[in-house]
């Protein structure tokens, strides 16, 4: 794959049953020096303000996201915002290993 443009949705869980927030956006991916990289745009358009109050306190709880790609595919990420607000950057989530 050298690139993919498309449809996603970013979705908040509070936990696996309770979604808080689903965001329509358009990612874009790429290869680049052997590494993907991923930016999204939000929704065609800007985000209505009540939408863009809940989608900025969820950022600031926690900016790991699910991203569901329309065809079914999903992938947890962390969402940082780029620009202007409406550009978001995504990295892949990994999580840090525990220490006993």
């Amino acid at each position: 794959m050298g690139s993919y443009q498309g449809g996603a949705t970013l979705e908040w869980w509070a936990n696996r049953s309770t979604c808080l927030g689903e965001f329509d956006v358009l990612v874009s991916v790429r290869v680049a020096d052997g590494n993907w990289a991923c930016d999204a745009e939000l929704g065609p358009g800007c985000l209505p303000d009540e939408h863009r109050e809940v989608f900025d306190l969820l950022m600031d709880l926690d900016p790991i996201f699910t991203l569901r790609f329309d065809e079914g595919s999903e992938i947890l990420v962390n969402v940082l915002r780029a620009g202007d607000g409406e550009h978001l950057a995504l990295t892949a989530y990994e999580p840090r290993e525990q220490v006993d």
